[in-house]
């Protein structure tokens, strides 16, 4: 081919870039305009003064147990990431990937999942220097871990009765049990299909997604689960000492499906009006607000402070830590 006929190639793609170019300014200030906005808005929802009346109740060593336990379960949330890693096969080292585990966790818990799990993690992995479709597959498989660990730990609890609903109930205790059985059905389908499916690769949107290993997906279901465990463990400290753990992981994990429900960022409201339902017949309704907020703060509020921190501090300093080797 000559030089004149290999001159053309380069200009198809430069208005593509221009347009690029032209609108990623404006992109960037409309996504840091709309964190103001999310921010603002969660302010205005909280209670300062009862929350920090509700942490100053409590003795210094409860307060630093369930803070050691949140941090915990933050790492366990950010290792969703590193098996992302390994899933989409790029150079990336546990110091890119932690922090925007953590800070999109924080920002998921507070702001919503599609602020979170979705914009912050294609915010952060793009200026780290992944592509569009290798963030889609990490995002993808950070669900799955999620989701499927949390099939895995409330089938677990459910199947065992170990949760009772109030009578009156729309869902019965022995209907709750048989979606219990139901989950680890489907966990362990999930299983079957990584270990025997002879079709391992699908296309979503032009979106390959891989079906991965079965050690992989065993992997998966244990942090996921596990994290969930955390959570409860975090609630479990700070409420009554009477209440049992396995029946307040029990009514976290209902929780959690009647936030998904309702669609409020943080689950404001949610939360309270379930473990109030459930466990009032356990506690007095005061005790168990007073550790409901004191949860809010310590698992919601205190990571968001920090990671706003460190996400500056990722911003700052993405250009030095781009990736350098092209994905394998």
């Amino acid at each position: 081919m000559s030089h004149s006929d290999a001159q053309p190639a380069p200009h198809s793609d430069t208005p593509r870039k221009s347009h690029w170019h032209r609108w990623k300014k404006p992109l960037t200030m409309l996504f840091f305009l709309a964190l103001i906005v999310l921010f603002t808005m969660l302010a205005q929802r909280i209670e300062w003064g009862e929350v920090f009346d509700t942490l100053a109740d409590f003795k210094v060593r409860t307060l630093i147990i369930a803070s050691g336990v949140t941090l915990m379960s933050f790492l366990v949330y950010a290792c969703f990431d590193l098996i992302g890693r390994t899933y989409i096969r790029q150079d990336l080292t546990w110091r890119q990937i932690l922090p925007v585990g953590i800070i999109s966790y924080a920002f998921n818990l507070n702001l919503s999942a599609w602020v979170g799990g979705v914009a912050m993690r294609y915010r952060l992995y793009s200026r780290l220097g992944v592509s569009k479709s290798n963030i889609a597959k990490i995002l993808g498989l950070s669900l799955a871990t999620n989701w499927f660990g949390y099939m895995v730990i409330a089938g677990t609890v459910f199947s065992s009765g170990l949760v009772r609903m109030p009578p009156g109930w729309k869902l019965s205790s022995g209907a709750l049990q048989g979606v219990g059985v139901l989950l680890l059905l489907l966990s362990a389908g999930y299983l079957a299909a990584c270990q025997f499916s002879r079709r391992r690769e699908w296309s979503i949107r032009g979106v390959e997604i891989n079906l991965p290993s079965l050690h992989m997906a065993v992997l998966q279901l244990a942090l996921g689960a596990l994290n969930w465990s955390l959570m409860a463990a975090v609630i479990f400290t700070l409420l009554p000492s009477k209440l049992d753990y396995p029946l307040v992981l029990g009514v976290l994990l209902i929780s959690a499906i009647a936030g998904v429900i309702t669609h409020i960022p943080a689950g404001l409201g949610v939360l309270e009006a379930v473990f109030v339902a459930l466990l009032q017949h356990e506690a007095s309704r005061g005790s168990l607000v007073a550790g409901l907020l004191a949860y809010r703060a310590i698992y919601f509020l205190l990571p968001l402070l920090i990671t706003v921190v460190m996400y500056l501090v990722v911003e700052a300093k993405a250009k030095s830590l781009r990736i350098s080797k092209k994905p394998s």
